[in-house]
This record gives structure tokens, C-alpha cells and sequence, in this order.
């Protein structure tokens, strides 16, 4: 359990950088799985680049389910939730208003760390008239062989409890269409999550997440983007070699 808890914590740390630009201040939240009941996820008001063992808090799974499953939570009501779901909290530290968004991830088979970030460079692009065309095809090789064929993108709602709930149904539809976990989500108007089965996955997803867009701009900026056919989409996807290369990326 501590080995994930400094794993996460170091993780966060990468993330919250200023060579990342991809938080600022109490921006972005982190999580971690401890097992089937628990995880790990950055307490409210902490910052990523500065956070400790200390800034994170331990929360039940199965509270944070009993409440997703409501029609309807006040404000009010989902604090008392965020707080009566800690494990060990003397201090009684808020977990963050995304621990409902982390819970759902973190449940995903094969899913052990979260990281959720606002990256200037992908929100200039989910800020803009274009977002959900930017993210509907693929430009260049490592981008389908570190973030996927496909994103899942999600239309803005209010962050938090309503967003968990819009996040359930769009991951559900997508599981459905693709038979598989989205390895990145863009989220309109409010930023990035990367999911995977080790804190060097979501280092590597939103790196290349972060190039990805700014070569979107880039493209936008001549003309706009020239989007792989879905041949060539698949080709990649589907090759020998790119699939150690995957794997390489994910060991190192």
C-alpha cells in the first residue's frame, strides 16, 4: 500500500512541474487503487507539484458507488458523502470534489492509477468551437500507439458529482462501441484524464496527449488537420512492431 501511495505521490509531482504545464496551483486531481475497497486520491486543495504522502486521502469505493447511484445529491449532501466515504482521516480531510470521477476509473479492470490535469495546450484546444473535431481522428504514429485509436470525449457539464454521472454513461456507450477502456478522456471546457495500469502509464499518455495538441494547433493553424484514413488508423494499431514498442514504452 505505501509503495502505491509514494508511486502516486511522485507521479503527482511530475504532473503538477512547471515542465509539464499541465497545473497550476490547486489544479488536476490524482488516484491510486489500494485494492477492491480502497484507493487513494488527492485531498481538496492540494497542489500536484508540491503534494505529499500527507495530501491524500483514503476512501471507500463502495460509499462513493451508494451515492453515484442516486438520482440527485445537494451540495451539502455530497460533501457529508466525500467525508463519510474516508478511510482513516483524523484531520478529516475533504477528498476532491473528483473522487466520484476517480471511483469509476479506478474500478475499470486493469485500471490502478488516474491523473487529471488541465495541460494549456489540450485546454486551448477543449476551450475552443472545435474541440469534439480536433479529437474525432489521428495525425501520427506514437500518438495511436500511446493514447489509442480513440479518445473519449465529453461534453461539458458541472464538474464533479454531474460530470461522475455523464463520465458512467459515455465510458459505459464507448466499452459498448470499442470492447475496451478509453486510455485518455478530453473533457470540453475542462481538461484531461489518463488512465492505466501503472503511474508510467499516465505519465506517458498525457505527454503524448500534450504533443498531440500542440501539433493540432499547429495543424489548425495551416489549413487544419489531415486525419490518418481508418486503414492507416488500423494498420498502426494493428502492427507487430508498434505493439512491442507499446510495451517497451510501458516497461521503461
Amino acid at each position: 500500500m505505501q509503495d502505491r501511495l509514494q508511486s502516486v505521490v511522485a507521479m503527482s509531482n511530475i504532473l503538477g512541474s512547471a515542465a509539464y504545464d499541465c497545473a497550476i496551483l490547486g489544479e488536476g486531481n490524482t488516484s491510486v487503487k489500494v485494492d477492491h475497497e480502497t484507493f487513494f486520491v488527492k485531498a481538496s486543495g492540494t497542489q500536484l507539484g508540491t503534494i505529499d504522502a500527507n495530501g491524500f486521502v483514503k476512501v471507500r469505493f463502495s460509499t462513493i458507488f451508494e451515492a453515484l447511484a442516486r438520482d440527485t445529491l445537494s451540495d451539502a449532501e455530497v460533501k457529508d458523502v466525500l467525508l463519510n466515504a474516508t478511510v482513516d482521516n483524523p484531520n478529516k480531510k475533504m477528498p476532491s470534489v473528483e473522487t466520484f470521477l476517480h471511483a469509476i476509473l479506478l474500478s475499470l479492470d486493469g485500471i490502478n492509477y488516474a491523473g487529471h490535469t488541465h495541460p494549456t495546450a489540450i485546454n486551448s484546444i477543449l476551450c475552443s468551437k472545435k474541440a469534439e473535431e480536433a479529437y474525432s481522428g489521428n495525425l501520427f504514429p506514437d500518438q495511436i500507439v500511446v493514447l489509442g485509436t480513440a479518445p473519449l470525449f465529453i461534453p461539458y457539464t458541472d464538474p464533479g458529482l454531474v460530470l461522475a454521472k455523464l463520465l458512467q454513461e459515455k465510458l459505459a456507450a464507448y466499452i459498448a462501441r470499442y470492447g475496451r477502456t478509453p486510455k485518455a478522456i478530453y473533457m470540453q471546457n475542462h481538461g484531461f484524464i489518463a488512465i492505466g495500469a501503472t503511474d508510467k502509464d499516465v505519465l506517458n499518455i498525457t505527454q503524448m496527449a500534450v504533443k498531440t495538441a500542440r501539433i493540432l494547433l499547429g495543424a489548425y493553424a495551416l489549413g487544419g488537420p489531415n486525419f490518418f484514413s481508418s486503414d492507416n488508423t488500423q494498420r498502426i494499431e494493428t502492427r507487430p512492431d508498434e505493439h512491442y514498442r507499446r510495451q517497451q514504452l510501458a516497461d521503461k
